[in-house]
């Protein structure tokens, strides 16, 4: 941890999976979308281990019905385990192990896909009277490098409320965003939130600061989502509950991550973010960065 110690402010994380995974069809109509693995990590241990990075105890899986294998996937395997130990294959029996003792693993179901707020009030019921703030992480999401849950948490600690990641984005790529109308603190890096505005037109943005796929929500969230009214689609959106937060006076803040990020949502993004990774891996980066090398210099009719 890069100063959770002192201030963590959380100790469980919800991570929303319940989707279709539809712009992975036909894939995923045997694998959820969510464990398609970045070289050979599924990207729902990525974020896991994430979580568990910045001090998260509890992962709450949002699953809908019939994707139980993102769930099995943190339980342990006896027999595959035996047979690596047995082989003497170490290395693997520590990959196969890795994700089961990130943290502790469980499951809420979301029977309708019913918007983000929706799946995130799912998990309500999994919480304990010491869960004052959650972590939500939407797994399509890779923020990189790793650490800006721990400065999200130092900001709870200091201001109380909620705190969200944000990437400051060239005013002229806002558009497909939802878009933060802020005032500054005396961290340049840090803005106070008074609104948000959905997939604004460049010359109506309220900021460049757009929202990412980290949230660290007060409990207060979960009472603001059963009072908000569902929009298109009969969807109980986030980013409406927190708004109804910020109208009531609870302070809401975002950490301006100067970082990288990947979308794993999408086939484009997924194949970014799995070169990527593999060009700083050992065992594949030199040859693939060759290989990349030379395909991009070799003309195809």
């Amino acid at each position: 941890m890069t100063g959770a110690a002192s201030t963590q402010t959380f100790r469980t994380a919800i991570v929303p999976a319940a989707g279709l995974g539809t712009r992975f069809l036909p894939t995923t109509k045997a694998v959820p979308k969510e464990l398609l693995p970045v070289v050979d990590t599924p990207g729902i241990e990525l974020v896991a281990s994430e979580a568990a990075a910045a001090g998260a105890k509890r992962l709450v899986i949002v699953t809908s019905p019939g994707k139980d294998a993102v769930v099995r996937y943190f339980e342990p395997q006896p027999e595959l385990e035996k047979t690596l130990e047995d082989k003497g294959k170490t290395e693997l029996l520590e990959k196969v192990r890795r994700a089961t003792e990130l943290l502790d693993v469980e499951v809420a179901i979301q029977e309708q896909a019913l918007g983000l707020g929706h799946a995130v009030a799912q998990a309500e019921a999994n919480l304990t009277d010491e869960d004052t703030a959650v972590a939500v992480l939407l797994p399509d999401d890779l923020v990189l490098p790793v650490g800006v849950l721990d400065r999200m948490s130092a900001v709870r600690a200091k201001h109380g409320g909620s705190v969200l990641c944000a990437f400051d984005i060239p005013k002229e790529q806002i558009s497909p965003y939802g878009v933060f109308d802020v005032s500054d603190t005396d961290d340049p890096d840090v803005k106070q939130v008074h609104g948000m505005v959905e997939k604004p037109k460049p010359e109506d943005a309220p900021s460049t600061y757009a929202a990412a796929g980290r949230y660290l929500l007060d409990r207060a969230i979960f009472d603001a989502i059963r009072r908000i009214e569902p929009g298109a689609g009969g969807e109980l959106q986030l980013t409406d509950a927190v708004a109804l937060l910020i109208a009531e006076g609870h302070p809401v803040h975002i950490v301006v991550h100067r970082g990288g990020r990947h979308d794993l949502g999408n086939p484009g993004g997924f194949l970014r973010a799995a070169v990527d990774f593999a060009l700083e891996t050992p065992e594949y980066g030199p040859s693939l960065r060759a290989w990349l090398t030379e395909r991009i210099g070799t003309e195809r009719p």
